[in-house]
C-alpha cells in the first residue's frame, strides 16, 4: 500500500510540556481531515513529554512523525518542522493548546476553494478546566474570502499569530520564523500576508488557546524590544512587495505593532531604569517615522476608534505616557 501525500502538515514543537501534550495531540490525531502529517519536534524537553510523543507515534505511526533535537527555541523547533514537511499546506499548534475537529479540514477546503495562500480562524481562551475565558474574532465584518488589493487594511487589523492560520508551504520558501528572538511571529507572518493576493477566513472559534495557572509569570524585559526590530523588518520587506504604495496601512501597522503592542508589552516592565530606556527607544522608532501622538490617538481598528475600544486601566495608562508622564505611571504600575 503506498502513502497518500498528505495536503496538510501539523507542526507541533514540544518544550517541557508533558501536563497538556496529550490533549493537543488527541485533538490532532482525531482531525476530521485524514491526509495530515502531524510533526512533533521535541526541542530537547527534560520532562515526561518524550515519552508521551513515544506512545502516540506507535499508537498512530501513519499520522505523526516525531522528531527530537537539541534546544533552539520556538523558531528553530518550527523552522525543523517546515524543513520536514511534505504536505501542501503548513499550520502550527503549540503544544499547550488544543484545536477543534474539524479545524484542519474547514481551512483547508476554504484554501483550495478560494486559491488563498492563508486561511484565518478565530481564537478562543480557554483555562484549564476547558471553560471559554475571551472569544478573539480575528477580522469581523469581513467575507469569507478577502482580495487584499481592495481590502488591505487586514493588513494592519490583524493579529498575527501563527497558530491560527493554515499557509501554502511555498510562503516559506525562502522565508523562516527568525532564530534567536521573541515576537517571531510579529517578525514573519506579515512578511507571508505580503505574499499573498488573497485571504480567506472562518469565523469559527477552532483554535483553543489555554491560559495556564501553572506557568511561571513571564518576566518583561529588555526582549520587548525585539517588537520594534521585527517592526522594522516587515518595513523592509514591505518596501519590496507589491504594495508598497499602500502607505496608510503601513502606518497603522506601525501604530498597532510597534507602538499599541510595545506599550502593552513595556506596561509590565517593573524594572525602572530598563523602563526608560526602552520608553526611549519607542520614542526613537516614533521619530524615525514620524508618528505623531495625534496618529494614535486617531488610529482606528476594524473601523473604530482603537483606544477608545480599550479597558479603562490600559486607556490611562496609555493616555498618561503619550502625555509624557512617565513617572507617574511609574507609580501606577
Amino acid at each position: 500500500m503506498t502513502n497518500v501525500p498528505s495536503k496538510v502538515s501539523i507542526i507541533v514543537p514540544v518544550y517541557n510540556v508533558e501536563n497538556y501534550l496529550t490533549k493537543c495531540l488527541d485533538s490532532l490525531v482525531n482531525q476530521s481531515l485524514k491526509d495530515i502529517e502531524i510533526l512533533v519536534v521535541n526541542d530537547g524537553s527534560k520532562d515526561n513529554s518524550e515519552k508521551i510523543i513515544e506512545e502516540f507515534a506507535q499508537k498512530y505511526p501513519e499520522k505523526i512523525k516525531a522528531f527530537t533535537k537539541e534546544n533552539g527555541g520556538l523558531s528553530d523547533a518550527r523552522n525543523f518542522g517546515i524543513n520536514h514537511a511534505e504536505g501542501d499546506y503548513i499550520g502550527f499548534v503549540d503544544s499547550d493548546d488544543y484545536v477543534t475537529e474539524t479545524m484542519f479540514e474547514e481551512m483547508f477546503l476554504l484554501a483550495e476553494k478560494h486559491h488563498a495562500k492563508m486561511v484565518i480562524c478565530n481564537i478562543q481562551k480557554v483555562d484549564e478546566k476547558g471553560s471559554i475565558t475571551q472569544k478573539l474574532t480575528q477580522l469581523p465584518n469581513m467575507p469569507e474570502v478577502i482580495q487584499l488589493e481592495n481590502n488591505f487594511s487586514v493588513f494592519s487589523d490583524i493579529s498575527y499569530f501563527a497558530c491560527n492560520k493554515l499557509f501554502k508551504k511555498e510562503l516559506f520558501d525562502p522565508k523562516k520564523f527568525k532564530k534567536g528572538v521573541h515576537f517571531e511571529d510579529i517578525q514573519l507572518i506579515p512578511q507571508l500576508l505580503l505574499e499573498c493576493d488573497t485571504v480567506a477566513q472562518t469565523q469559527n472559534f477552532h483554535y483553543q488557546y489555554l491560559e495556564r495557572t501553572d506557568s511561571i509569570t513571564k518576566t518583561h524585559t529588555e526582549k520587548g524590544l525585539d517588537i520594534l526590530k521585527a517592526v522594522a523588518d516587515v518595513e523592509q520587506a514591505f518596501a519590496k512587495s507589491r504594495y508598497f504604495h499602500k502607505k496608510k496601512e503601513l502606518k497603522n501597522f506601525q501604530i498597532f505593532e510597534g507602538v499599541y503592542s510595545f506599550l502593552a508589552y513595556l506596561a509590565f516592565v517593573k524594572k525602572k531604569e530598563m523602563f526608560y530606556n526602552m520608553s526611549d527607544q519607542l520614542a526613537v522608532f516614533m521619530k524615525e517615522r514620524q508618528i505623531k501622538i495625534q496618529d494614535i490617538l486617531k488610529y482606528s481598528r476594524f473601523g473604530k476608534n482603537y483606544l477608545l475600544s480599550l479597558p479603562l486601566k490600559k486607556k490611562i495608562f496609555y493616555l498618561l505616557f503619550f502625555a509624557g508622564q512617565k513617572k507617574l505611571i511609574r507609580k501606577l504600575i
